[in-house]
């Protein structure tokens, strides 16, 4: 299928590891199979399958954790945003940005792919994840900062 590279990178940024990725690539492949004639040929094709891909991963998620999020005031995740690097020949790979977006917290990481890659506003984050569209704005804001102190790191290691 030609959806599949797009469908499997979906699944790479919602899940911790390879494998759990290629378990819901193939769960998510069947649902769309079974429910294939629910497609009603309006809007895009890719569309509708990202939205099936999605939601078989934050299932899967649901049902590995009882609870979605970190409480607010766990210390084990604060941390220091540093200045920018600014150096233009250090640069991050695509492998390695995916990394850094599978080592957040599940709650981190859900909100932020679907903030940033899927361009869901807050409201509909936090209906979709059953939560305060506060605790979406305070978590996605803990994501980029874990995720910039990290790539930080990571380019400050490559400069050395």
């Amino acid at each position: 299928m030609l959806l599949s590279p797009i469908m499997y990178g979906i699944c790479l940024k919602y899940m911790k590891t390879k494998t759990e990725a290629d378990d819901v690539f193939q769960e998510a492949f069947i649902m769309l199979f079974q429910k294939i004639d629910q497609y009603k040929f309006s809007g895009s094709f890719e569309g509708w399958a990202k939205r099936i891909f999605i939601n078989k991963a934050l299932e899967v998620l649901r049902k590995k954790q009882r609870h979605m999020y970190v409480e607010i005031e766990d210390s084990s995740l604060n941390y220091v945003v540093e200045e920018d690097i600014k150096k233009p020949d250090v640069k991050l790979s695509q492998d390695e940005l995916l990394k850094h977006i599978q080592q957040l917290p599940d709650n981190y990481r859900i909100v932020f792919n679907l903030y940033v890659f899927e361009g869901y506003d807050h409201k509909v984050i936090a209906q979709k994840l059953k939560m305060a569209v506060g605790t979406s704005k305070s978590l996605l804001s803990r994501a980029k900062s874990v995720l910039r102190s990290r790539i930080n790191e990571e380019l400050k290691k490559k400069v050395s």
